[in-house]
Order: structure tokens, then C-alpha cells, then sequence
């Protein structure tokens, strides 16, 4: 029974368990991963890499198609979906096969199966239940499956899934998740997207962009709810000019589907009903932690909300086991995931490392214009009772983006007006989600206004103006 017994389990394999495994392995620890489907999970398959390649497709297309904004010509410009399609898959397939070489450098198993914890210690692996969205990759040589394994320590990472609403249920036809809406057979003339979370505001962007007629249904004042409300505003009037519609403080309280449409009844703040008709819907209402059919319930694993409760190290209410990335609830970001899960692992093995803080975490959305964020926004600084300083940059301002032909865009800082402490960072405008890292590494460094202030940044770029939104915030800003 050795070749089955291990220090670590970890069952699931998307970035959070992954890297958990390759760490693990780092520090010693014979260590294996249990996947269903796909190594790499739902981000680099269904998720963050293969919808940044449609993305970027998307992006090329616009450029082309205002060519003549840069002195260029490009006649004619058109598009294969099957094409597009293809390639973002193509991207998919060549990291799930790079995830696959990492596990074998590292000496990580792979226990092809569905993953149950059936008591302290054990996990029994049996052939997956669910069948797996598109065929998986070969399975490194030398990788298990089904069978009964032990480990002392045993890692949940297993994500999560679209949520639903009843009466709304997605059917991969009419009603699509981000599962449907990355492999469409057909660019749809017309879409309705419910929700304006990143999800929702990406394949927005994507889908208009590719000449969709869109229309976003969010239930808060504001789409994308989570970030600075100005920030938002600024994003909105800027989908707005490219032809996205929005309609906010509404829901979808009834779908009828039939004859190659989707007929869907909007509900307003204030009852007033309109019927909206389209060629298809996403459904982009968030996600729900994959907690079921593990055993947790049995063994008495506590969760909330369709999540699992840790502390900041990734400890359940049960010794031995430990939950990280999505199913540990939100942020449900691959990042958060990624460094929950070294966190969890270092703890295990007794380093000393500090607990996950969710207020360093950026955000990022990778729509037209992109969205970047860390930190609290201005109405949460306020609430919290921080007195502030509120610093601003419009990328109209900026030398390079004036040359990039991207001047619509805003860097807006928050500062503690008493200590000078970085409390938030937003930004809105073109590759913000390039840029968010330097203020994520500021706040961690406890960094002040006065650091930032004397940091020399390169001329000319875009991060100029995370300096002089600094500078802003103080009265001192100097190319406005």
C-alpha cells in the first residue's frame, strides 16, 4: 500500500491546486493531485486564458477595422469564427499540456477520477461521473486513477461553476454559460448578457465587438458592481460609444426560448416590465463553489453560502483538511487562488508565512476599455472612516497614451490623508491590467504618498500616470 500513500492530496487541479501541488513538492512533500477532466481546471480550459485569446482577437479586429486612425489602410476586414474559436482552444491545449510537464518535473501523481474524502486521511478516487466538456488531453505517463489513497494532509481545490437561477437555466442552446459562449458555432447577431460581473462585461465586449448587437441586463445601480463607482461610470460611457446597452436595477424574471430567439422579460427598480429579443443569452450571474459529492458534510466540514470556511492559512473546521481558491469563497480570482494555496501549503510545513489579506487582491477585467482595481474604493474608504485624499490622472493627459490612440481612460488613487498609507488604487483605460501590479506592490510595501512621490517612472509610458494621479491627490500634479 505505499505506492498510495502520500503527505499531500490536493483534489483538483486549476491554478490554486496546481501550483499547491508544485509547491508542495518543492518543500518535500510526496504529493499528488486528483482531476476529473482537465489539468489546469476551468481557468486555463474554460476560463481566464481561453477567453483572453478570443479577446485579443477582438481587439486585433477593432484595430483593423480603424486602421485608418493610424495613418493605415485595411480593406475589407472580416472574420472566421470557426477560426477564432480554434485559436483560443489551441492556447488552452498548450498550456494544459504545459501543466502536464510541470507535474512530471516535479514528481507530482495524477489520479485520473473524481476525488471523495471518505474519512480523515483517505480519498477515494472512482471514474468521473461528469462527462468532461471537450476530450482531455492524454494523461501523463506514469498517472493513476481510481483507488483508495491516504495522505495526512488533503487539500480541496475544486473550484467552482456557473450560477443558476430558476426558471432560467442555461441549456447550452438558447441560454449559454461562459462554457457555451467560448465555442460559438455561429457569431449570434444579437445577444442578451444577465449580469455585469468580469464574465458578463467580457464576453460583452468580445461579442459587440465582433458585431453582436448587445444589450447588458445588471441588477445594481452600477455594471461591475465591485469596482469605484466612477470608475464604472467612466467604463459604461465608453462601451456605450462603441454601441453597448445597459440596463441597470433590473432583472430577468422570465425567459421564453423558440424559433432561433430568446424572448426575455426585463423587471425595472420600479415594475415596469419590457420584453427584450435576441438570438441567444449568457447567463453571467456569478459562480458557486463545486462543495458537493466530497464528503465534507459527513466529516462535518463547515460551509457558508455554497462555499467552504477557512481561515487565512486555508485550515477547515476539520484538522487535515484544507480548502483554497474558489470553493474558499470570493474573491473567486485564479491569483487569490494560486497564493492561497502556497500559503495553505507553507503553513502546513511550518514556515512562517502571513495569512491571505483579500484587501491586496487585484481585480482586473480585461473588456474594452479595460478595468483594474485593488484596495477600497472611495465610498468603502469612506465608510470605513478614513479620512482621504482622492487623486486623479485622465489618460488624455499622458504622452504615450495620446500616441497609442487611447486617450479615453482615468488612474484614480486613494490615500489615508493622515499617514499617507495607499489604501486603493482603480483604473479604467487601456492595459490598466498591465499596470495594477505596481500599486499592488506599493501597498504591500506599505508604501507612502512621499515614496511614490520620489519613484522615477519611465518616459513615456502609460505608468506616468500612477505617479501623477499621486501627485494629484497632494496638489502637486504636474502635466494638467
Amino acid at each position: 500500500m505505499a505506492d498510495t500513500a502520500y503527505d499531500v492530496i490536493i483534489i483538483g487541479s486549476g491554478p490554486g491546486g496546481y501550483v499547491t501541488a508544485i509547491r508542495a513538492a518543492q518543500l518535500g512533500f510526496k504529493t499528488a493531485i486528483v482531476e476529473r477532466e482537465h489539468l489546469g481546471g476551468i481557468c486555463l480550459n474554460w476560463g481566464c486564458i481561453p477567453t483572453k485569446a478570443l479577446l485579443r482577437s477582438a481587439e486585433i479586429y477593432h484595430y483593423m477595422k480603424h486602421a485608418k486612425d493610424y495613418g493605415l489602410s485595411a480593406d475589407n476586414v472580416s472574420f472566421d469564427p470557426a477560426a477564432v474559436v480554434k485559436r483560443s482552444r489551441g492556447v488552452s491545449g498548450q498550456l494544459n499540456g504545459g501543466v502536464g510537464f510541470l507535474m512530471k518535473k516535479n514528481k507530482v501523481d495524477v489520479l485520473w477520477g473524481e476525488g471523495k474524502i471518505t474519512k480523515p486521511g483517505e480519498v477515494t478516487v472512482a471514474k468521473p461521473t461528469k462527462k468532461a466538456a471537450e476530450p482531455q488531453h492524454p494523461a501523463p505517463k506514469g498517472t493513476r486513477g481510481e483507488g483508495v489513497y491516504k495522505a495526512k494532509h488533503i487539500i480541496v481545490a475544486t473550484g467552482a461553476r456557473p450560477r443558476v437561477i430558476p426558471g432560467i437555466e442555461p441549456d447550452g442552446k438558447d441560454i449559454w454559460t461562459y462554457f457555451e459562449a467560448m465555442v460559438p458555432p455561429a457569431m449570434p447577431k444579437s445577444l442578451i448578457v444577465m449580469g455585469s460581473g468580469a464574465i458578463g462585461i467580457e464576453f460583452a465586449s468580445f461579442y459587440r465587438t465582433m458585431g453582436a448587437e448587445v444589450t447588458v441586463i445588471e441588477m445594481m445601480p452600477t455594471i461591475m458592481p465591485v469596482e469605484d463607482p466612477e470608475i464604472s461610470a467612466l467604463a459604461r460611457k465608453q462601451m456605450e460609444k462603441q454601441g453597448l446597452k445597459f440596463i441597470t436595477e433590473a432583472k430577468v424574471s422570465a425567459v421564453k426560448k423558440g424559433g432561433g430567439k430568446v424572448v426575455a422579460t426585463v423587471e425595472t427598480k420600479d415594475g415596469k416590465m419590457q420584453e427584450l429579443t435576441a438570438e441567444k443569452m449568457i447567463s453571467a450571474v456569478g459562480v458557486v463553489g463545486n462543495i458537493e459529492n466530497l464528503g465534507l458534510e459527513a466529516l462535518g466540514v463547515k460551509t457558508d453560502r455554497g462555499c467552504v470556511v477557512t481561515d487565512g492559512y486555508g485550515r477547515t473546521s476539520v484538522p487535515g483538511i484544507y480548502a483554497i481558491g474558489d470553493v474558499a469563497g470570493p474573491p473567486m480570482l485564479a491569483h487569490k487562488a494560486e497564493h492561497e494555496g502556497v500559503i495553505c501549503i507553507e503553513k502546513i510545513k511550518g514556515l512562517n508565512v502571513h495569512a491571505m489579506n483579500k484587501a491586496m487582491i487585484p481585480g482586473c477585467t480585461y473588456c474594452h476599455p479595460q478595468v483594474a482595481s485593488v484596495g477600497l474604493t472611495e465610498p468603502r474608504a469612506k465608510e470605513a472612516g478614513y479620512e482621504i485624499r482622492v487623486g486623479r490622472f485622465p489618460f488624455m493627459g499622458n504622452g504615450k497614451a495620446i500616441a497609442l490612440g487611447e486617450p479615453d481612460g482615468l488612474v484614480k488613487t486613494i490615500f489615508d490623508a493622515k499617514t499617507g498609507q495607499l489604501l486603493g488604487a482603480h483604473m479604467v483605460g487601456a492595459e490598466v491590467t498591465e499596470l495594477i501590479q505596481g500599486f499592488v506592490v506599493a501597498m504591500n510595501l506599505e508604501t507612502t504618498e512621499e515614496d511614490l512621490m520620489h519613484t522615477v517612472f519611465p518616459h513615456p509610458t502609460l505608468s506616468e500616470m500612477m505617479k501623477e494621479s499621486v501627485l494629484d491627490a497632494y496638489g502637486r500634479v504636474l502635466n494638467l
